[in-house]
């Protein structure tokens, strides 16, 4: 657990440079255009709290703080227009953006910093998949509520 440790303090101390490189990617990437109608600052910051907590989201929060989080934030987007699909690849071409990170910070040389390595991307996959999850529920469930809320208005 110490090299898996040593790592997220690594990605902590880089949140800056990493919610950088994140929204580079999504200002040039084909699969998220509607990403670009939403402020800068506002996605940064999304991606900064993330990175600068990484340890505290994968050791001191529960499924229910991710969940309560990411409903949150798929909601959000739901609300802002953006693409469900879109919602899921932002969070794809967030992890991503840690992976190439941390292979280019990373060098493993001994067994046990293997397993740290592996622990750790077991716990990040563990995260960024609930966090889909979790968006997607949110999306869905602010999409059908402004459906539902649509439908009052014609009846009356």
């Amino acid at each position: 657990m110490m090299f898996s440790y040593r790592l997220v303090r690594l990605i902590e101390s880089h949140a800056d440079a990493l919610a950088n490189g994140l929204e580079e990617r999504v200002q040039t990437s084909p699969q998220v255009t509607h990403f670009r109608c939403i402020p800068p600052h506002e996605l940064r910051e999304r991606v900064y709290e993330i990175y600068r907590h990484l340890g505290e989201w994968l050791l001191g929060k529960n499924e229910l703080d991710i969940e309560h989080r990411y409903r949150e934030i798929g909601a959000r987007r739901a609300g802002q227009k953006i693409p469900l699909s879109e919602v899921i690849q932002a969070v794809v071409l967030t992890k991503e953006n840690l992976w190439e990170f941390l292979k280019s910070e990373a060098v493993m040389d001994r067994a046990v910093e293997i397993m740290g390595e592996l622990e750790l991307l077991q716990m990040l996959e563990m995260f960024f998949d609930r966090a889909i999850y979790y968006a997607s529920v949110g999306y869905e469930e602010a999409v059908a509520r402004a459906a539902q809320e649509e439908a009052e208005l014609r009846v009356r």
